[in-house]
């Protein structure tokens, strides 16, 4: 879902999605890069930004709390609130 339930305006190659768990082994690749603290094994809820099928933002849900992170280039453009946004909207 470009924007997630926010209704935020993405880049036009952004696209925020919510990928069944547990990740795909690329997926949880490209997540670990981006939140290398976070337990993946432990991920109970993900919501990740992808452009040009590339991840360029993950949120990861745990039960120690909630970690987001969005690649260098890609910040201040509505991505992290996008993903929390995501995050938040219940799966189904």
């Amino acid at each position: 879902m470009n924007g997630g339930g926010s209704g935020a305006t993405l880049p036009a190659r952004v696209r925020v999605t919510r990928p069944p768990l547990p990740l795909a082994p690329a997926l949880a690749k490209a997540a670990g890069q981006l939140l290398p603290d976070t337990d993946l094994a432990q991920v109970e809820a993900a919501a990740l930004a992808i452009a040009g099928g590339s991840v360029i933002g993950a949120a990861l849900r745990t039960g120690d709390g909630t970690a987001t992170s969005v690649a260098p280039g890609w910040r201040g453009k509505g991505i992290e609130a996008a993903l929390t946004a995501e995050l938040d909207t219940p799966a189904g």
